[in-house]
């Protein structure tokens, strides 16, 4: 597994671990079923204090990303086959929803909106 933390980055790095978690699974290199690094161990990998990676795993967590288990650690969980909550739909629109409105006062057509989301996209997944 592969993450790049950016140490002047605006993103927390919190953030960026969980991000790059993420963007492994959505590129196949974490598949269900997989476990996570200890804490103590991606911690050290990375450079960064355990209190930041213990933090990116419990955000996760409560995303439904991952499941921690006692002694046993990390664990990518499956994703459900069932229509993503509501109250998640929720909150990812609400996430979007300034950064999509920024996009619009600066001039972005919706167009170039769209072009953009979909290259964001192929990119993660490394196509």
């Amino acid at each position: 597994m592969f993450i790049h933390i950016e140490p002047q980055s605006d993103t927390p790095i919190y953030a960026q671990v969980r991000n790059g978690i993420m963007e492994g699974i959505v590129r196949g290199e974490l598949t269900p079923g997989d476990i996570l690094p200890s804490v103590r161990s991606l911690a050290g990998d990375l450079g960064v204090n355990m209190h930041t990676v213990n933090k990116s795993y419990h955000e996760l967590e409560s995303k439904g990303v991952i499941k921690i288990v006692p002694k046993s650690g990390a664990v990518i969980c499956s994703p459900s086959e069932e229509k993503i909550p509501q109250h998640r739909y929720n909150q990812i629109s609400e996430e979007l929803h300034p950064v999509l409105v920024e996009s619009l006062v600066l001039g972005m057509s919706e167009k170039e909106i769209t072009e953009l989301v979909s290259s964001i996209i192929l990119n993660v997944k490394g196509e």
